[in-house]
């Protein structure tokens, strides 16, 4: 697996996850500084680090990998899968007829070509006839001069990205322009329009997840609550039967399956379990960005607090996404649920530990490299080991996701 990496997910329309952009960065001197960009292209590319890691990092979505101009004439995208790629010209190259060859001969071998940051330059007209994919920085572009530009590209087939989407508004706006797919940090937001109603499978969740707040877990009310309801324990067994819980062990009972997990496990089940049932409704990344934060939240609190206890940095996480889920304030919904002050203030953006790691986990989510060297500095913690962190959490929701909290 390689060291450095971000991934900034692009939507479609319904609000789906398309594929995922990857920064990279190479070694940790070459991390936080300036360096030059194909570099650090190059090193990735040219390791087997990339070819090893990129599906456990973008699962069975495409990934946007943006390439400078060196990289690009030496044919660099090559080494990768086609059918998994979308190779980004950067807007920063200085274009020449050998680029242009370039980029031609690559997207003749099937690679698909999309323009980073499109500037409405007159030198990415060569670039016209051979790009299936164009990204929109909304903030760099007046919007009245984007329709022009959208019955454009649509005419000759191409899908268009708007990045630097913050907001449902936003997201709405050019939804109706026409573009195909969206980038920016609107998801994690909430459209705080309506509240949705806490039916009693939702009080049942809530029920859960306060238990699984409490200091000391009390096995029998949890098996009493799951007893309830067969699915729950279904997807208990399924759960525990996740390689990376167990890989031995036969379960012949609820009983028998708590206490094999033992109190901490049984709290992180509870706890994705609810969440899981109330974000039911929303677009899953929400949910798999929440399972990210959870287990990346739980290794980085662990690494820095006196506070051995595992789950409250699990739990901060977990819960972060909360009101995005929910469509309702995160101050109110804290309210109905008894979980401990330091969470509860983390989550509503008041200074603590827990905070810093929240805030950590989305400074690797938009590759703000400088807040993680901030961090690990103040800290004392090698950069390299929160990046390894991040990686570990990004695999770990992802085989989580797939075979504990999907019934299909």
């Amino acid at each position: 697996m390689f060291a450095y990496v971000a991934r900034q997910p692009i939507f479609n329309v319904n609000r789906e996850v398309y594929a995922y952009e990857l920064l990279f960065r190479v070694g940790e001197d070459n991390c936080f500084p300036d360096i030059p960009p194909d570099e650090a292209t190059s090193k990735i590319l040219t390791s087997t680090h990339l070819s090893l890691g990129i599906e456990e990092i973008t699962g069975d979505k495409k990934a946007f990998i943006n390439f400078h101009r060196d990289t690009l004439m030496f044919r660099f995208p090559t080494s990768l899968d086609a059918n998994k790629v979308v190779i980004e010209i950067v807007e920063t190259v200085n274009v020449d007829d050998a680029l242009v060859a370039a980029c031609k001969h690559i997207r003749g071998l099937g690679y698909p070509i999309a323009l980073d940051d499109y500037d409405m330059h007159g030198k990415w007209e060569a670039f016209m006839p051979f790009t299936s994919v164009v990204k929109i920085d909304i903030t760099e572009i007046a919007h009245d001069k984007i329709p022009a530009l959208v019955e454009r590209f649509k005419a000759n087939k191409m899908k268009l990205v708007a990045e630097k989407i913050e907001t449902y508004e936003e997201f709405h706006k050019f939804k109706e322009m026409g573009f195909d797919y969206f980038q920016g940090y609107f998801l994690a937001r909430p459209e705080i329009v309506r509240h949705r109603k806490l039916g009693p499978n939702n009080l049942t969740m809530l029920e859960l997840l306060a238990l699984s707040s409490e200091a000391s877990l009390d096995l029998e009310k949890v098996k009493t609550i799951m007893e309830r309801d067969p699915s729950l324990t279904y997807l208990l067994l399924r759960f525990i039967n996740n390689p990376m819980v167990n890989k031995r062990h036969t379960i012949n009972s609820l009983k028998h399956a708590l206490n094999f997990m033992g109190e901490v496990e049984v709290k992180k089940f509870l706890s994705l379990l609810a969440l899981a049932n109330l974000s039911k409704g929303q677009p899953t990344e929400l949910m798999q960005m929440a399972l990210v934060r959870a287990k990346f939240c739980e290794l980085a609190y662990l690494a820095v607090s006196k506070n051995k206890n595992s789950h409250t940095g699990f739990l901060a996480g977990l819960l972060s996404l909360l009101d995005a889920m929910m469509e309702q304030r995160i101050e109110d919904l804290v309210k109905k649920v008894p979980i401990d002050d330091d969470v509860k203030d983390a989550l509503c953006g008041k200074p603590n530990l827990l905070r810093e790691c929240l805030n950590l986990s989305q400074h690797f989510e938009t590759a703000r490299w400088a807040g993680i060297k901030q961090f690990a500095a103040k800290h004392k913690v090698n950069q390299a080991l929160l990046h390894s962190y991040y990686n570990e959490a990004i695999k770990w929701a992802k085989h989580i996701h797939n075979a504990a909290l999907d019934k299909d």
